[in-house]
């Protein structure tokens, strides 16, 4: 987590009785829950606003937490039955929310000239094609590896439990970004339903527990193999994923994040990472979650990725490394 946030005040101008909130030249975690709660302050039962206007006129770079307080805001404008406008969007954060696709959930009313090929400042282990061509690399070498072993497992889903071989679920990559995230299924088909009935051992925004009566005998297996994860090599080769990140968060775990734990979504998630080697089974609570995302995102470089991926592989053949 990040240290205490310094006092960054907000000026506000008013355009029509309505508020207009002027943004500075960075949208980061430093200045992303000011700006959250400079927006909270005008959202006052006591004021009757019909718009809040958010001016990005100076602003050329935003990052996950900025994308994190934008969301923030916007739901509690709605829930007010506000309206939240972008105002004078800079092509570089319009890039940066047309490749998040929240220029299409956004009300954007005016913005700079851009073009959708314009690439977002982002972290350098996004922007990097040498990290891209590994992971395309490694994806379809892990693809024609699942190919291989699709019909011993698919054989034995089918007779540990009822229901289909592959299981889908809404995960959120970079900046939040949405995809669709595949796996092996390894528990019974209606284990979502079951979840709000199973105890969450984790404190924090993510859930586990060692125990869960949801998994099947073939997904203990799976699991501990890492077996089940073979899948996102498909979302590694469309992009959605690196073979080497962060943990890729649900919606629901998004959604209860405050703005500083947005700065995890600085990187696209991966297949392993330092919450994979460092024992992930052990991990209970999110702010150490948090850290393991940061110390990667500082640490980056395409030799610390090799290093990770060859950890990985150790520590699933090591059964003694609690990793699972």
């Amino acid at each position: 987590m990040i240290d205490e946030t310094p006092a960054i005040r907000f000026p506000i101008s008013f355009d029509r009785d309505n508020p207009v909130v002027e943004l500075p030249e960075r949208l980061t975690v430093l200045e992303a829950v000011p700006f959250k709660q400079a927006v909270s302050q005008l959202l006052q039962p006591d004021i009757a606003y019909q718009q809040i206007i958010i001016n990005f006129a100076k602003t050329r770079f935003i990052d996950s937490s900025g994308i994190g307080a934008l969301i923030a805001s916007l739901k509690s404008a709605q829930e007010k039955n506000i309206e939240l406008i972008l105002e004078s969007v800079q092509p570089p954060v319009m890039a940066t929310l047309s490749m998040t696709g929240l220029i299409d959930i956004l009300d954007i009313r005016s913005s700079e000239k851009w073009s959708n090929k314009e690439s977002p400042e982002t972290h350098p282990s996004v922007r990097s094609l040498v990290k891209r061509t590994i992971d395309i690399t490694g994806a379809i070498v892990g693809l024609v590896i699942t190919g291989l072993i699709l019909i011993p497992i698919a054989i034995a889903i089918k007779l540990s439990s009822p229901g289909p071989i592959f299981f889908s679920q809404t995960r959120c990559g970079w900046m939040g970004k949405k995809f669709q995230m595949w796996k092996f299924r390894s528990m019974y088909a209606d284990a979502e339903e079951k979840k709000k009935e199973i105890e969450n051992q984790a404190c924090g925004a993510f859930f586990k527990n060692d125990n869960d009566p949801r998994i099947t005998k073939i997904g203990h297996f799976l699991r501990r193999t890492s077996l089940d994860e073979f899948p996102q090599f498909l979302n590694v080769l469309k992009g959605d994923m690196s073979l080497v990140g962060t943990r890729p968060p649900t919606s629901e775990e998004v959604n209860c994040y405050q703005i500083p734990e947005w700065q995890r979504l600085d990187v696209k998630p991966g297949m392993t990472g330092e919450w994979q080697v460092n024992g992930r089974s052990q991990v209970r609570n999110f702010e150490d979650v948090i850290k393991l995302d940061l110390k990667y995102q500082h640490s980056w470089s395409l030799l610390y990725d090799l290093k990770l991926i060859w950890k990985t592989v150790w520590v699933i053949f090591n059964k003694d490394s609690g990793a699972v």
